[in-house]
């Protein structure tokens, strides 16, 4: 159990510190390669809104993992990246070829059906073995509180992104903010994983129970998508090579700013989580 660790403020020269550099002879195969398993009926948009977020992260190749009827919407609305073609209506199978993937994203609207559980599961299993690293999200996370076999199958330094609902699924009801970052630092520290608390001021908890507060960001991003783009950075940011904290605190900090810049030039009211992927600029 963890009840202490360092609480830092984040600002521009942290995150500057942490940002790696571009080779000048370099080619795509240097940077890494992102897969976000995503999306299903009804759900689409989430796929798209991830992969976006996942080609400003820098990283070398984007693939998609999705189900295979709406493999068009995705060739028409982000053609930068690849695709993987689950057979099922929602996710149902590992991608094939798990090894050559540097990072994994996985929830942005993919369901919680019984043998995407299942799946789940199995692509845990394959990613520790693989050391690939990975990042939960959304409907990932609701998974892994319905079957706690895939939490214990969770590989080290794997990234959970819940806002407070999903993070009170894993780890029960609180009953005071104090109380809500013991849980957070015991949950990160139990499962070594890095945990964003998503919210106002988002919170990313490493394993060692040092929390870093994120000051990027406004109430504008209260829309549906925001997420998802979050994810899809990170999961980039994590393929371009960096660390799992870093990764998270990098994408946490210019999706913020991403939501700053997209509030002065259309306001809170009307931005929505397609203008916080246009302004990610990473630099």
């Amino acid at each position: 159990m963890l009840s202490s660790g360092f609480v830092k403020d984040v600002d521009a020269t942290y995150i500057n510190s942490l940002l790696l550099g571009r080779i000048p002879e370099s080619y795509k195969g240097n940077y890494g390669h992102a897969l976000l398993v995503c999306g299903s009926k009804g759900m689409m948009g989430a796929a798209v809104l991830s992969a976006r977020g996942a080609l400003k992260s820098g990283c070398g190749l984007v693939t998609l993992h999705i189900p295979v009827p709406y493999e068009t919407v995705l060739y028409q609305t982000v053609p930068q990246a690849m695709l993987s073609l689950d057979s099922g209506k929602h996710f149902s199978c590992v991608p094939d070829r798990l090894e050559k993937y540097t990072a994994v994203g996985i929830g942005c609207g993919v369901g919680c059906a019984d043998d995407s559980i299942a799946a789940l599961r199995d692509l845990l299993k394959r990613a520790g073995k693989l050391s690939c690293k990975m990042i939960l999200d959304a409907d990932a996370i609701n998974m892994v509180a319905m079957d706690r076999q895939c939490l214990e199958v969770v590989p080290a330094g794997t990234v959970f992104t819940p806002h407070e609902g999903e993070f009170e699924r894993l780890v029960g009801k609180w009953d005071s903010s104090e109380h809500k970052i013991e849980k957070l630092r015991n949950f990160a520290g139990i499962h070594s994983v890095v945990v964003v608390l998503k919210g106002h001021n988002t919170r990313v908890c490493d394993s060692e129970g040092n929390i870093f507060i994120n000051h990027t960001g406004n109430a504008g991003m209260a829309k549906g998508g925001s997420g998802d783009v979050l994810t899809g950075l990170i999961t980039g940011l994590l393929a371009r090579g960096y660390a799992p904290a870093d990764a998270a605190v990098i994408g946490v900090y210019f999706h913020g700013k991403a939501g700053d810049i997209a509030a002065k030039c259309l306001g809170m009211e009307s931005m929505n989580s397609g203008d916080i992927a246009d302004n990610i600029v990473i630099e």
